[in-house]
């Protein structure tokens, strides 16, 4: 895969975040965690050894290929820095490792908003906002703002397949059935999971929940559906009549995987999700940093 598609840098030596405070997350794949001494040392797939910097990291993201020690588990742990297992550039999320030290004052705001229902529906009108800019919402009821997001996603869905030129009935998605969807669900089942992983990642790197939303609810990972609202016109939905359209009837994985990858760089999706978080739920600083 060239260089230009990856969400994340290969880690080298001179690759390494220079940062004064906690850096959020670093992304491995393809070696081996361990230690040397009392740090932490990460071997490539080429032999290359690079010392790394745990104490100035939140997470580590642990991609395909890799496996780690126990020790480095050990003084990760020492260090504050936690550990999730992701798929390739975190497109999936699997599990993650949390802390008994960890920093948790950012949960503890999250879980102080979510928890006042003044509060709670102040985060939903701001996160309304961002997809309504001109529209009166103060007064408006979370229903009313959810009626009125339906509304919206169901007329740019129509306007996408008009533009596009590719037809539409609805949105269907069967757990586990993924081939019985049309191409456009297809690339929009697809790329939503892949965005999912991304902000889940996101998520745990800042010290927040993802079962702690303000919009959605009854489900897994309410925050980060939250969130992705906010992104899915641009790296979803329009991405997917465009793929439609380009692919013919022939669904292929690698290209929906590879354009929606060139998307996420071109928006800089890492860092929009960053300070969306801290603006949503009016934190200035939305790193842990130890105490």
């Amino acid at each position: 895969m060239a260089a230009g598609q990856r969400l994340f840098v290969k880690v080298t030596r001179d690759s390494l975040p220079q940062v004064k405070d906690k850096y959020p997350f670093i992304y491995l794949e393809r070696g081996r965690l361990e230690i040397d001494d009392s740090s932490i040392k990460w071997i490539d797939s080429e032999r290359n050894v690079v010392p790394l910097p745990v104490a100035t990291l939140n997470t580590i993201l642990l991609g395909p290929g890799t496996t780690v020690t126990h020790d480095a588990i050990k003084t990760a742990v020492a260090a504050n820095c936690s550990v999730s297992w992701v798929g390739e550039d975190s497109l999936l999320f699997y599990a993650a490792g949390f802390l008994p030290t960890a920093d948790t004052r950012n949960l503890k705001h999250q879980i102080e908003l979510a928890a006042n229902p003044k509060k709670s529906l102040e985060v939903a009108r701001r996160m309304f906002a961002r997809r309504f800019p001109d529209a009166e919402l103060d007064g408006k009821s979370l229903k009313e703002m959810m009626g009125m997001e339906g509304h919206r996603v169901r007329l740019l869905y129509q306007q996408k397949a008009e533009e596009y030129q590719v037809g539409w009935k609805g949105r269907q998605f069967t757990p586990g059935k993924f081939d019985l969807s049309d191409m456009a669900n297809q690339v929009l089942t697809a790329t939503n999971a892949a965005l999912y992983g991304i902000l889940c990642s996101a998520v745990h790197s800042m010290g927040f929940s993802p079962h702690i939303g303000f919009i959605h609810s009854g489900s897994p990972l309410p925050l980060v559906y939250d969130l992705a609202d906010l992104y899915k016109e641009d790296l979803c939905v329009d991405l997917a009549f465009s793929l439609t359209r380009d692919m013919a009837g022939r669904y292929d994985k690698h290209k929906v995987s590879a354009a929606f990858r060139e998307r996420v760089i071109e928006i800089d999706l890492l860092k929009r999700t960053t300070e969306d978080i801290q603006d949503m739920l009016g934190i200035k600083h939305a790193r842990r940093h130890r105490q």
